[in-house]
């Protein structure tokens, strides 16, 4: 059963300040009321909301004017976070809000908590995003991210503005250069290699033979002579 709160700020996709919307139990429980964006709409809610309307939108639109100096200072700030990933670009871990915030309150000098991080999933990538950073419900402010392994690496990729990683195409290369013998050759070459090649095998099994038929005569002839020289004697 959906359940009813009144807004004390504005919230993107649900409504102003001050206005009574119906939202899922767990979105009131686990979201709205812990971060104080809303009351639950009780008859003594709605009234104390009513009798500081004028306080609370007097106080949000101080902390919206001073979030807009502050987005102006922040909308070309570019900050990077250092990660170990694979060749392939893909991170051992992942970057997270609370990270992103990290970042970007060292290197702007404002407190950024997590939850001003607009973020749906955690990046597990190298590259170069967009973040947005909700300073005030009605101010947001995109900074970009620059994932990297190094220092040096994040300044080239902020230079291209491209991931440093492995190509695809270097794969097939390396096929292609395990086989160049093959790839060299024509088929009538390597047909006639073939062909030397069980010619040279044929030769020497022949080779082996004749020692093996050459070594047994000779031991049979051995055999032979033996009793003739204990007669002799």
């Amino acid at each position: 059963m959906p359940t009813q709160v009144i807004l004390l700020q504005r919230v993107d996709d649900l409504g102003a300040m001050g206005d009574v919307v119906s939202v899922k139990p767990g979105y009131a429980r686990n979201y709205l009321l812990p971060q104080k964006k809303a009351l639950r709409a009780s008859k003594e809610n709605i009234a104390h909301f009513e009798a500081q309307k004028a306080s609370l939108k007097k106080l949000s639109d101080e902390k919206k004017a001073a979030s807009e100096k502050i987005a102006q200072k922040m909308g070309s700030l570019k900050v990077a976070l250092i990660r170990q990933a694979s060749e392939a670009g893909q991170l051992f871990g992942s970057v997270t809000a609370r990270d992103i915030a990290d970042v970007i309150s060292a290197a702007s000098g404002e407190k950024i908590d997590r939850t001003m991080i607009v973020l749906n999933q955690n990046y597990k990538m190298l590259g170069l995003f967009p973040v947005a950073v909700a300073l005030h419900p009605e101010v947001k402010v995109n900074v970009t991210i620059n994932i990297a392994r190094s220092e040096d690496e994040a300044k080239i990729q902020a230079k291209t503005g491209k991931a440093l990683v492995a190509e695809s195409g270097n794969a097939p290369k390396v096929a292609e250069a395990v086989d160049a013998k093959s790839a060299l050759l024509e088929d009538s070459a390597l047909k006639a290699e073939a062909e030397e090649e069980a010619h040279n095998a044929e030769t020497e099994a022949k080779k082996a033979d004749k020692a093996k038929s050459k070594a047994e005569k000779k031991a049979s002839k051995k055999t032979e002579d033996a009793p003739a020289e204990d007669a002799g004697e």
